[in-house]
């Protein structure tokens, strides 16, 4: 009888022990998908940048190009278009795609 307490009191203990295990990987999987939500949203604001980015450079090779062809009515357009695209990102919008 005395061995079936101690027993029960091992069992108890076991339990305890794999309860606080639980919790412990339990809050270390809370962390992790945290910090996931944390890279995911930081990866899209560095694509979205990326994204102006290059938008940009398209603009600044247009002009140019358009510029070298001695074509200065669409060089105006296009360094307003590339002017507004900056006002966009400088108010924190999205650029929008223009051609």
């Amino acid at each position: 009888m005395e061995r079936l307490k101690t027993d029960m009191v091992e069992i108890g203990e076991g339990q305890k022990r794999i309860r606080e295990g639980q919790r412990e990987i339990r809050q270390k999987f809370e962390e992790i998908e945290s910090e996931c939500r944390s890279l995911r949203e930081e990866t899209m604001n560095i694509t979205s940048q990326s994204d102006y980015n290059q938008i940009r450079i398209n603009l600044m090779l247009a002009i140019l190009k358009a510029r070298q062809d001695s074509d200065f009515a669409r060089a105006d357009h296009l360094t307003r278009l590339l002017r507004e695209e900056m006002e966009k990102q400088e108010q924190g919008g999205k650029a929008g795609l223009v051609g």
